[in-house]
């Protein structure tokens, strides 16, 4: 097996973000489920993006936010996803490639704009997510860079990017692609609706070997297990995957590998102004840790690190320098 070129390749969905603060009010306004995530057509993106408050832009899906956080920690990252030939696409491309990322997947000339998520900060730090999927969803298997996904240390894919029927293909073709080449698979299941409607296919993936690592939260993890006891839920999944990883908000985070647990508390903040990104900031420092090959606890002290700095700030992106916490930390 060669030495990877990258050290983690992420496929997701390619979206710009738009985030902005918002109120209760303006939530019963137009009927959106604080702290949720919908989905919604071109034409309620259009009429909420117009609504809403000024907001920053930033390029954004989950996946390209854990390549933010691990690029910002040094890391060789490339990116698989589609953009439309538009003005969001533009800003997509150029703002993923400004942190360090490998990024050049063709565009979409299917004439469906740029994907773009319109985030609602309420003043108690809860996000409420309105997602238009646009040409993310269309992500044919032709899109994929066999190479740089054979070169790639750790293959990341984006669970909400396993909807679509398009994306679903290519990223198991680019799970064959990897384990081909002696790679690692990790997938973060992302969302409850998305385990809802493809619990078996997770699954199977699961019970067939071809996860290495398996991110979740407190919820996605009893969802995937079907029970409301999260002890229950991580006795049920931790034997079937090598590594599994989930996070628990303000009670830290756990792995198990090998019957082995390990824990690690949530990291100091002085005021939660922001929970967008959490879970994909705290999945960019662990996996930065797996691929230096630090210990399971390190990797997860490495992203609760990483998970504090975002909620301490509006936007998935981080403002701090993570090299420099991370010094500072001694991890």
């Amino acid at each position: 097996m060669t030495q990877p070129q990258y050290d983690v390749v992420a496929i997701g969905n390619a979206i710009v973000d738009v985030i902005a603060p918002s109120d209760d009010a303006f939530l019963a306004l137009h009927a959106l489920p604080k702290g949720g995530m919908q989905l919604i057509d071109a034409e309620t993106a259009d009429f909420l993006y117009a609504e809403m408050g000024a907001g920053r832009e930033t390029s954004g899906g989950s996946a390209a936010n854990t390549l933010a956080g691990l690029a910002a920690l040094g890391k060789r990252c490339g990116f698989i996803g589609q953009v439309a030939n538009d003005q969001l696409g533009t800003i997509f491309a150029h703002d993923i490639k400004a942190l360090g990322v490998d990024y050049h997947t063709p565009v979409s000339n299917g004439g469906v704009p740029t994907a773009r998520c319109l985030v609602m900060v309420t003043p108690d730090a809860q996000r409420t997510m309105n997602t238009f999927l646009g040409a993310s969803q269309h992500l044919p298997a032709s899109a994929l860079d066999p190479e740089m996904i054979r070169g790639a240390g750790i293959l990341y894919l984006e669970g909400y990017l396993w909807d679509p029927e398009e994306p679903r293909k290519a990223m198991r073709s680019a799970i064959e692609l990897a384990r081909a080449a002696g790679r690692k698979v990790a997938f973060t299941l992302s969302d409850g609706f998305v385990i809802e409607r493809h619990r078996a296919d997770f699954m199977t993936l699961i019970e067939s070997g071809l996860i290495d690592i398996l991110f979740s939260n407190e919820a996605e993890i009893q969802a995937l297990a079907q029970v409301e006891d999260f002890e229950q839920a991580v006795a049920a999944i931790a034997p079937k995957v090598p590594i599994l990883v989930s996070t628990r908000s303000e009670k830290g985070a756990v792995a198990v590998a090998g019957g082995k647990r390990h824990e690690a508390p949530a990291a100091p903040v002085d005021e939660v102004i922001d929970t967008t990104g959490a879970g994909d900031l705290f999945a960019a420092g662990f996996l930065a840790g797996i691929v230096e090959g630090k210990n399971l606890t390190t990797c997860l002290h490495l992203g609760a690190l990483c998970a504090a700095e975002i909620i301490s700030h509006y936007g998935a992106r981080p403002e701090a320098d993570l090299k420099e916490l991370r010094a500072r930390s001694g991890l």
